[in-house]
């Protein structure tokens, strides 16, 4: 995963983090829920992209095992 990624990724959880907060502070719960949704998308893309690396980690790995023997 690129570090665009992980930003874009980070900067979409702490503006759901930030919606959330303003909905709480003006009682709003639309959006609230707003951004606890948008903190939960962003975590699920971080989990997606994290089985990505350890997938592409394990190829490697296996590489380098293949070209011991």
């Amino acid at each position: 995963m690129g570090i665009g990624d992980k930003a874009a990724n980070k900067a979409e959880e702490l503006g759901g983090k930030a919606k959330e907060a303003a909905g709480r502070a003006t009682d709003n719960e639309r959006l609230e829920a707003e951004g606890q949704a948008q903190q939960g998308s962003a975590k699920m893309k971080q989990v997606g992209e994290d089985v990505k690396d350890a997938a592409k980690d394990a190829a490697n790995d296996l590489g380098r095992a293949k070209d011991r023997f």
